[in-house]
């Protein structure tokens, strides 16, 4: 039986085939391409009307795939996350949607795609070993939203999504970047936007503090996207290649990260695109994500990164096995 899961993401909409035989899975097909449904609306809560044209023909590209693949679309779990979530529009998009390709999106709260990205950390195997009094902070950074995980192998401690999202990020706090306007590539993100960063996600995580101050992890476990990119980073800078895809989780050294936190942080766009193991997909998103990930390390004092490939897509698909 084939089985298909599309992420709909505030910046990047996913797609996974994959084919059960037994109790195993194999990945038939996977991709991911770039919507930005929350560009420009994402803090009012609207879905622009580019937004929605943008939507329409990565997902009528995706229906394509679908049917050369034979997948009946009642086989498809498409997720809406946060952007749509919080969208005043959400009914006239989901519409839409399902009128232009015959999809169903089923919008999730940001609860159940904590859930989801925890059930597909395990399944990668990020949080192998962690049991007993070790706990990891799984962060999954999304571009509308942010889920906190505090767990290990067999259960959940505490879990809560933020809407601090990347996108949401980039148009409070750096809006020279050319997502927002396109005439101005030319400068970094400055000291002074670092500096109001952190003092944000000291006011709006306050509840991660407590959990953290209870529970005590010892490790931060990073998902997929702007994690990815950084151990391509890594791979291309260290070993002049891309890491073998078929590898799900990898250690990333804490120096090989603020390594690339100092390039990030001092490039402009045209600059970022440079670095080996960049892609479009993330040259400007990770620099807010990098100053999170930054935040997170030094304020709770965790000094181990794990990374999984594995997310919030692969999270549905362990459900469904279980």
């Amino acid at each position: 039986m084939k089985q298909a899961i599309i992420d709909l993401g505030t910046n990047t909409f996913h797609l996974f085939i994959a084919e059960k035989s037994g109790d195993t899975y194999t990945t038939l097909f996977r991709e991911s391409r770039v919507a930005k449904i929350g560009m420009a609306g994402i803090n009012q809560g609207i879905i622009r009307e580019d937004g929605i044209n943008r939507a329409l023909g990565v997902l009528t590209y995706f229906r394509q795939v679908l049917d050369q693949y034979g997948v009946d679309p009642k086989q498809v779990i498409a997720i809406g996350t946060s952007a749509i979530r919080v969208a005043h529009n959400q009914a006239e998009f989901i519409t839409r949607v399902r009128e232009a390709t015959g999809l169903s999106i089923n919008v999730i709260s940001g609860d159940q795609e904590a859930d989801y990205i925890y059930q597909g950390i395990r399944a990668a195997g990020a949080l192998t070993g962690q049991t007993g009094s070790e706990t990891s902070l799984v962060i999954d950074i999304g571009g509308g939203s942010v889920e906190f995980i505090l767990g290990n192998e067999s259960r959940v401690f505490w879990k809560q999504s933020f809407e601090i999202g990347g996108q949401r990020l980039m148009e409070r706090f750096m809006p020279e970047t050319p997502v927002v306007r396109q005439s101005d590539r030319s400068n970094p993100i400055n000291p002074g936007s670092i500096r109001r960063l952190n003092d944000y996600f000291q006011e709006q995580l306050l509840p991660l503090a407590n959990a953290i101050h209870q529970y005590q992890p010892t490790v931060l476990v990073g998902s997929s996207g702007s994690f990815d990119t950084l151990v391509d980073m890594w791979f291309m800078h260290t070993e002049g290649h891309l890491p073998d895809p078929a590898q799900t989780t990898f250690t990333l050294p804490v120096a090989e990260f603020y390594r690339a936190y100092e390039l990030l942080i001092t490039k402009n766009h045209d600059e970022r695109m440079q670095i080996p193991g960049m892609i479009e997909l993330r040259v400007d998103m990770i620099v807010v994500a990098v100053c999170l990930i930054d935040y997170v390390l030094k304020t709770y004092g965790i000094s181990q990164i794990k990374t999984s490939t594995y997310s919030l897509k692969e999270g549905v698909l362990a459900s469904l096995n279980s």
